[in-house]
C-alpha cells in the first residue's frame, strides 16, 4: 500500500504492536477457559434483518455488494440484504437457535473476533475492531448466579491484564427492573426515553438531562429532579443500597406495597445479590451505580459498565449485561447474560497511554548466522534441532558479513545469534552469543538451553 494511503477507523498494528495485541488476546482467552467457556467463531456476514434487530440503523450497517449488483443495490430492501456483523450478540443469538439441538445449556462461551461499525472513528473507536465477548446462555431459564459470574470472570480477566500497564477495573452495575419500577413510581411512562436522557448524564450534565426529561419525556421538574436523585445513587454493599433506596422511595412517595414498587424491589435483590457475592470473592470489584443506563432499553435485568482508575476519558471499556428475549425459537427462549470488551481499543490504549511494548518483534529467539550460501542446509539442521526442542529459531536471510548479520538479529530483537562450526577451522564447534550481554560460548544445538530472561517474546510496561 503507498505511504499516506490509510483508512480511517481502520487501524493496522506494527509487528510490535501486533504482539501486545496478540499478549492480550492470549491472556483473554486463558482466563476464560480457565472459567469453563467454551471457544467459537461465528461467520462475519449476518442478514440484514438480524443486524437491524438490535436497533442498529442502516447508517451504522456495512452491506456487501458483489461488482455486478453495483447500482442496483437500492432495489433490494437493507433486510434482505447481507451485511458485517458490528458486535457478536446478533451472530451469537443466531447460532443458538441454528445448533440448539448440538449444544449443552447452559451454553457458555467465549468469541474474541473482528466486528464493523460504521460510526465516525475517533481516538480509540475504531470501524474495524476486535471485540472479545463472553456469554452464557439458557435454555428456557437461566439462573441469576451468572449475573455474578460474569463480570467476576471479566474483573479477572482485566486484573491478569494490569502486567501490560492496565489500570484497576472496577463493574459498575444497576438492573432495568429497579430503574423501571422507580419511574414508574413517579408516575412516568415513557421509560426508555427517561432510560436514554439519564445515560447521557456524564455527557452533558445534570441540567441538560434534565431539560431533555421535562421537553421529551413527560416529567415534570419533581419528576426530573427524582431520577437524577436515583442516578446519583451508588452503593458497595446489599444493605446499603437497599437502605438508600427506600429512603429515596420514600421521599418521593412511592409505597412499598405498589406494583411499581415490587418491581423495582425485584431488581434491587438482584443487584444487591450481585454486589454481595462478588464482594465475598473480590471485594470492590462491583458496586452498585444507578447511573448506568446504557442499554437498559434492551437489556431485561442487570446491566454493567467497567471503567478503569485514572482513565476517566476512556469512557467504558467493558460493557453487557442480562437479556432474557436473546432469542426464541417458537415458544422457546434462550435468556443470556454477557459481558464485551472493545479489544482494538484496550490495546490501543495501552499501547499509546499504558506504554506497554514488546521485548522484541520476532518470535525468535535465536538467529542462526550463515557464513556462506553452501553451508545453508547445515544451518537449517541447526534450526530444525532447536525447533524440535522448542526453542524459536531463524535462519540468517543471506550469508552477509557477520556484523550484518548481527545488526539483522537486533534489529528484530532476536537475542542470540549462533555461529555454526567453521569447517575450514579443524577440532572447532558451534558457539552462540548473547548480543544483549555480549557472552559468548560453546554450544550443541541437541542440549544448548537460552537463559529464561531472553527465552520468549514478552510485553512489558515502561516504568
Amino acid at each position: 500500500m503507498a505511504k499516506g494511503a490509510s483508512i480511517s477507523g481502520f487501524p493496522e498494528w506494527l509487528p510490535s504492536e501486533r504482539v501486545v495485541e496478540q499478549r492480550v488476546i492470549d491472556t483473554l482467552r486463558s482466563v476464560f477457559e480457565l472459567n469453563g467457556f467454551i471457544g467459537i467463531e461465528t461467520r462475519a456476514v449476518e442478514q440484514g434483518s438480524s443486524l437491524l434487530k438490535k436497533g442498529e440503523t442502516s447508517k451504522e450497517i456495512y452491506l456487501l455488494s458483489r461488482l455486478q449488483e453495483v447500482g442496483h443495490e437500492s432495489d433490494t430492501p437493507i433486510e434482505d440484504r447481507l451485511g458485517l456483523h458490528f458486535d457478536l450478540t446478533v451472530p451469537l443469538s443466531r447460532y443458538v437457535v441454528e445448533h440448539s439441538g448440538d449444544l449443552a445449556f447452559p451454553f457458555k462461551r467465549w468469541q474474541i473476533q473482528k466486528v464493523w461499525r460504521g460510526e465516525r472513528p475517533q481516538e480509540g473507536r475504531f470501524r474495524e475492531f476486535v471485540q472479545a465477548d463472553i456469554d452464557v446462555i439458557g435454555n428456557g431459564d437461566l439462573p441469576d448466579h451468572y449475573e455474578v459470574e460474569l463480570p467476576l470472570v471479566m474483573v479477572s480477566a482485566l486484573e491478569r491484564l494490569r502486567e501490560f500497564g492496565l489500570p484497576k477495573a472496577t463493574v459498575h452495575a444497576n438492573n432495568r427492573k429497579l430503574s423501571e419500577g422507580f419511574y414508574r413510581g413517579l408516575g412516568l411512562t415513557d421509560i426508555e426515553g427517561v432510560l436514554r436522557e439519564i445515560d447521557k448524564l456524564d455527557k452533558i450534565g445534570a441540567d441538560e438531562v434534565a431539560r431533555l426529561l421535562v421537553e421529551g419525556c413527560g416529567a415534570n421538574e419533581h419528576q426530573a429532579f427524582a431520577c437524577l436523585e436515583l442516578a446519583e445513587l451508588t452503593a458497595a454493599d446489599g444493605a446499603e443500597l437497599a437502605e438508600k433506596f427506600d429512603a429515596l422511595c420514600a421521599k418521593h412517595a412511592i409505597t412499598t406495597d405498589s406494583d411499581a414498587y415490587a418491581l423495582a424491589r425485584q431488581g434491587l435483590d438482584t443487584l444487591a445479590m450481585i454486589v454481595d457475592e462478588a464482594a465475598r470473592i473480590r471485594p470492590g470489584s462491583v458496586i452498585a451505580d444507578l447511573k448506568i443506563a446504557r442499554g437498559l432499553d434492551y437489556y431485561t435485568g442487570s446491566v454493567y459498565e467497567t471503567f478503569l482508575d485514572g482513565a476517566a476519558a476512556l469512557g467504558s471499556i467493558c460493557s453487557g449485561g442480562r437479556y432474557d428475549n436473546l432469542a426464541s425459537q417458537g415458544s422457546r427462549k434462550y435468556p443470556g447474560v454477557g459481558l464485551s470488551i472493545g479489544l482494538s481499543r484496550l490495546v490501543s490504549y495501552m499501547l499509546h497511554t499504558a506504554g506497554a511494548h514488546a521485548n522484541r518483534v520476532s518470535p525468535a529467539s535465536v538467529l542462526v548466522a550463515v557464513w556462506n550460501e553452501a553451508d545453508r542446509s547445515a544451518c537449517n539442521v541447526i534450526a530444525n534441532q532447536l525447533r524440535a526442542r522448542g526453542i524459536a529459531a531463524d535462519v540468517a536471510p543471506t550469508a552477509a558479513k557477520l556484523g550484518k548479520q548481527i545488526k539483522y538479529a537486533d534489529k528484530l530483537g532476536i537475542p542470540y545469534v549462533w555461529f555454526p562450526a567453521d569447517a575450514a577451522e579443524d577440532g572447532a564447534g558451534d558457539e552462540v552469543k548473547n548480543i544483549v550481554t555480549g557472552d559468548q560460548q560453546a554450544a550443541d544445538a541437541r542440549s544448548w538451553e537460552p537463559d529464561t530472561v531472553y527465552a520468549r517474546q514478552t510485553v512489558t510496561v515502561e516504568a
